[in-house]
């Protein structure tokens, strides 16, 4: 596979990912723990913020290509 084929994969992926993670955000963000808290809704729109580059991070290095051989 080129590095152009992984780049176009990734990216449509990527978009995928941060659609999904956003709907999924918006859904769990009605939750009435969340309407009764401010830590709660500060502590899940840290995580909702910030969880989606756990799992881009494996498919960023996909991405890049293999690693050159030394």
């Amino acid at each position: 596979m080129t590095i152009r084929q992984r780049k176009l994969i990734g990216a449509v992926l990527l978009l995928l990912l941060v659609i999904i993670w956003s709907l999924a955000g918006v859904a769990v963000a009605q939750a009435p723990v969340l309407a009764s808290s401010r830590g709660w809704q500060m502590l899940f729109y840290v995580l909702a913020g910030l969880g989606w580059v756990v799992p881009a991070m494996p498919l960023i290095k996909w991405m890049s290509g293999p690693k050159p051989k030394t």
